[in-house]
């Protein structure tokens, strides 16, 4: 009877070492530990199969096997099933990857409006379509700055704008100080370089790595206390290569949002890979919004910023 079900008992073994030892899988061939904290989340998919398998294999073993992958993705991911979301909030700030081939970008524009945000920060802006995007947003959005292919559109006076070294080449990351009603905010907006799922070459993040350093230096250098982070990181939460910018950060879907979040692709979203992160301030509330003309969905979040 013990012995009834074993493969499916090995294969869910198997998959709680995966769960536990993710951080443990080498980058060294093709970046595979990258890639698999990527989509971590979806491993539990595997778990309901296993579980499905085990009965009609009437398999005491494997039942009891597959609790142990269960477990472990509870315990990693099931704080996110539940709305960690509360009232209040003084600051609310949206992100979006527009898309440079976006078809509508003045719907796009509009559509982000209509959040009510206080800040807006837009990735992937093409040159061209930058005046569009601006005189949308201009009558609610009166200060602006744009660095290369990032934006930031805010309703308070901002100051000491300017661009941040990401290793790229040209600007994909810029810096600005946001005066709101409750003091200074350091806002930064990147977009890290995409990255590329090839069969000869694996996951290939190298740029995207050096690029998480570079902004991560300059983060960690800042020296204002209250700091969001905004924009199209190209990685999750989980990825140990964006360690540089999320050891120092905290999620504000990871903290206050409801679910896992996911924002690309659009169609069918199945990784956070924008990213609203703060430091020294206290996430309140954090979602997606409706698709627009982009392969990504916006994101928001309500923040509560500290009182002098």
């Amino acid at each position: 009877m013990w012995r009834r079900g074993i493969v499916l008992a090995a294969l869910s073994l198997l998959l709680m070492l995966l769960l536990v030892f993710h951080s443990d899988v080498p980058n060294r061939i093709g970046n595979l530990g990258s890639l698999l904290e990527t989509f971590l989340p979806w491993l539990g998919l595997a778990v309901p199969i296993l579980l499905v398998l085990a009965v009609l294999r009437r398999s005491t073993t494997a039942l009891i096997a597959v609790v142990l992958p269960a477990a472990v993705w509870l315990n990693l991911f099931g704080g996110l099933l539940l709305d960690r979301s509360s009232s209040g909030g003084d600051l609310t700030v949206v992100t979006h990857n527009v898309n440079a081939e976006n078809a509508d970008p003045d719907g796009t524009a509009k559509d982000l409006t209509k959040a009510g945000a206080d800040l807006i920060a837009l990735e992937e802006l093409p040159a061209g379509q930058v005046p569009r995007y601006g005189g949308d947003l201009a009558a609610a959005y009166p200060y602006h700055s744009v660095q290369g292919t990032v934006g930031l559109w805010s309703k308070y006076p901002m100051s000491d704008v300017r661009s941040v070294d990401i290793k790229m080449g040209w600007v994909r990351a810029m810096r600005a100080t946001v005066a709101t009603p409750d003091g200074r905010v350091a806002v930064y907006v990147a977009h890290l370089p995409s990255v590329r799922v090839k069969l000869h070459a694996g996951f290939t993040a190298g740029q995207r790595d050096s690029a998480a350093d570079a902004l991560g230096q300059a983060i960690a250098a800042e020296k204002l206390d209250s700091v969001v982070l905004l924009g199209d990181l190209n990685g999750t939460m989980n990825d140990r290569a964006l360690a540089s910018v999320t050891s120092q950060m905290r999620s504000t879907q990871g903290a206050a949002g409801n679910g896992f979040g996911f924002s690309w692709p659009a169609s069918f979203p199945m990784a956070r890979i924008d990213q609203i992160m703060v430091k020294g301030i206290k996430p309140m509330a954090s979602w997606t919004l409706p698709k627009t003309g982009s392969d990504h969905l916006p994101i928001a979040a309500r923040l509560q910023l500290p009182t002098s």
